[in-house]
């Protein structure tokens, strides 16, 4: 991408900030914007950037509240989370002015961690054309997270040559435990659940920390993919539950996607 280009995109998507005014981070035009900043961040800088994880890090809602909290107040987190990504993306601007500026993401190499969201993304569609079998023939049902895992490998498998399952993780508080999926070279775990009747969001949440900790100590992991497969939408706020996960401070790059959304 040129350097005008990028400034000229960074700049708009900080301008658009301004339009963001009186809203919180359950709205619709905020979750496009974020999204747009998001993906022109990383296809900008590249995926392992530190410019993507600063932006990743700025939190726009309140981090305890109550029933009886008043909408402008998280009217008020959301403004100050703009505020905070808007200043980001200035430095972002200056940046690219005054320093040399190259762009290292080849657009003849696919990124592997967008790559790997959109099938997670599209999971949900496969996994429904395959109850489509000519003259009703078995076919591979999900109802459990074995099931997920089968269906996901197979798709892994048309994109990465190396993908190893059930993978062992060093010990962790006293025991170890296993992955679903290992890209070894791209140095990126997959973990794989599926929500279920007995699984509530704060249960998910308590899952996810707790992975998160022990693939901080895999040597070939560098980004943890957590997919939740959420076919009922049991999950209200995936969008919500999604930025809470991935924001943290540790070393690992961490990427939430439930999938499909409501």
């Amino acid at each position: 991408m040129r350097k005008q280009q990028s400034i000229d995109i960074l700049t708009r998507q900080r301008e658009a900030t301004k339009t963001l005014a009186n809203i919180n981070a359950s709205n619709p035009a905020f979750t496009k914007w974020h999204r747009d900043t998001e993906v022109a961040i990383e296809r900008i800088f590249g995926a392992e950037s530190r410019n993507l994880s600063d932006f990743r890090g700025v939190n726009y809602s309140l981090m305890f509240f109550a029933p009886s909290t008043p909408d402008s107040s998280f009217i008020e987190a959301c403004q100050r989370g703009l505020d905070k990504a808007a200043a980001i993306l200035s430095s972002m601007i200056d940046e690219i002015q005054d320093y040399e500026f190259e762009d290292n993401h080849s657009e003849n190499e696919p990124d592997r961690l967008n790559l790997i969201e959109r099938l997670c993304l599209r999971f949900h569609a496969a996994a429904r054309q395959l109850q489509q079998r000519h003259d009703d023939r078995d076919t591979l049902t999900i109802e459990d997270e074995y099931d997920v895992q089968d269906l996901l490998h197979a798709i892994l498998r048309l994109h990465f040559d190396d993908v190893r399952a059930e993978e062992w993780t060093p010990s962790y508080t006293g025991g170890s435990s296993r992955v679903d999926f290992l890209l070894k070279a791209e140095k990126i775990v997959i973990e794989v659940k599926k929500t279920r009747s007995s699984m509530k969001p704060k249960n998910l949440g308590e899952q996810l920390i707790i992975d998160r900790a022990r693939y901080e100590m895999h040597p070939d992991c560098r980004t943890l993919v957590c997919f939740v497969y959420d076919p009922e939408g049991r999950i209200g706020n995936p969008v919500g539950i999604e930025r809470d996960l991935e924001n943290h401070t540790g070393q690992l790059k961490v990427r939430v996607i439930i999938a499909p959304k409501a």
